[in-house]
């Protein structure tokens, strides 16, 4: 797999080197919905330094790249071709990363599956939306890609693809450029290999550097009151968080201290609300939609202000409790996913572990390492305080490190 420090090297060898692993993979992964090797291996040439120099990304099919079509995985844009850079390409460029091409997502970033397969099997989901995007990484075409999340459109498909995920805080990055959803649930975000990389691009678009507090304090959420969750992510969360404590972290329960059913549904309640009105030239043309998308935007039709305004207030309230929690916890740990991707390709898996969190605008990364029985990722999230990014990337990379040791037995 092609990392951040070797594609650093050469820019053009290491984008011919990326548009060689896409040609050997992509029959079978089918990550890409477009790629222009020739503009990849221009800008490649014209790229002198930066952090990233030379780092081929893919770019999730809802965020524009200068020339290339934005089609957001629907028939109703097919053909549009952006004019300009969205403001995290921009940030990426200047640091000395080139753009390959754009990756499949879900019809506007929503539920109907792309042709994407997971690449550990390929008769199983890669989640969505951000699917071709975890994809593409996973399968060692690129060191890095561009994904967004609304609800779980990224720690989701970062989980079932074994890669490790960011998602930045709501509102922190600019969404310019960006095909949204949801204006106030809508994040950039950012796959990569491992959380090492993850730190490193985090740095190269907003200088944030990840620092490791002197104690780790966690608490731990399985989640079982939104999901049936998975004997081998239930585990996998209890190895990761008995990792911790033995590394000297203190772990306690998280409890009852965060009302998540309500949260999910508030999530739901807002984000239907501002869909069908983010959408409302698409929503003219229902027989172009898929039912997924059509039965979200029916329920945000049917949503009055009144309800939509008490569940921004029920958010409100609700971010004020969680980010005083987190003054005295430093993160809290949780499954990205109720267990490893689902067999078959006609749906993405369920976001509702990411909900609540989403719904704060909470930062959140996802950490791989662990596997099922069956060989199978599985990914722990990772959630933070929006003005403690730095500590978060630290705790993960950490976090990271502490299960890679137990998966070979040296803990």
């Amino acid at each position: 797999m092609p990392s951040l420090t070797s594609a650093a090297h050469d820019p053009r060898e290491a984008v011919d080197g990326a548009l060689r692993r896409l040609a050997e993979t992509e029959a079978d992964i089918r990550a890409w919905v477009y790629v222009d090797g020739e503009a990849a291996r221009e800008a490649a040439g014209r790229v002198t330094d930066g952090p990233l120099r030379g780092v081929p990304v893919g770019v999730k099919d809802i965020i524009d790249v200068a020339g290339l079509p934005t089609e957001c995985g629907s028939p109703l844009r097919r053909g549009r071709v952006a004019t300009s850079d969205a403001w995290l390409v921009d940030r990426l460029r200047r640091a000395g990363a080139v753009p390959l091409g754009k990756t499949v997502t879900t019809e506007f970033a929503y539920f109907q599956p792309g042709p994407t397969r997971n690449p550990h099997d390929l008769a199983h989901t890669p989640g969505g939306s951000s699917s071709g995007s975890a994809a593409a990484v996973a399968a060692g075409v690129v060191p890095l890609a561009l994904g967004s999340q609304t609800a779980g459109s990224l720690t989701r498909p970062a989980s079932f693809c074994g890669v490790a995920g960011y998602v930045a805080p709501v509102g922190a990055w600019s969404t310019r450029g960006f095909t949204g959803l949801s204006p106030s649930l809508d994040a950039p975000g950012l796959i990569t290999a491992g959380v090492t990389e993850l730190a490193a691009v985090v740095d190269a678009v907003d200088g944030t550097r990840a620092e490791l507090p002197h104690r780790i304090r966690a608490l731990v959420w399985p989640g079982t009151e939104l999901a049936d969750i998975e004997p081998a992510m239930l585990d996998a969360l209890d190895r990761t968080a008995r990792a911790l404590a033995a590394a000297g972290a203190e772990t306690n329960d998280l409890g009852g201290q965060v009302r998540t059913p309500e949260l999910a549904e508030t999530h739901a309640t807002v984000m239907a609300y501002e869909a069908v009105r983010s959408l409302a030239a698409e929503a003219e043309h229902p027989e172009s939609l898929s039912r997924p998308l059509r039965e979200l935007l029916e329920r945000g039709r049917r949503t009055p202000e009144h309800k939509y305004r008490t569940a921004q207030d029920t958010a409100r309230t609700a971010r004020a409790r969680v980010l005083d929690l987190l003054t005295r916890v430093d993160v809290i740990l949780a499954p990205a996913a109720p267990g490893p991707a689902p067999r078959g390709l006609d749906a993405t898996g369920t976001p509702v572990l990411s909900r609540p969190w989403q719904l704060l605008g909470l930062p959140v990364v996802t950490v791989p390492g662990h596997r099922d029985p069956h060989g199978m990722p599985l990914g722990v999230q990772l959630i933070g305080r929006p003005d403690r990014v730095a500590r978060l990337l630290g705790i993960a990379r950490h976090t990271e490190a502490l299960i890679r040791e137990t998966a070979s037995g040296t803990r």
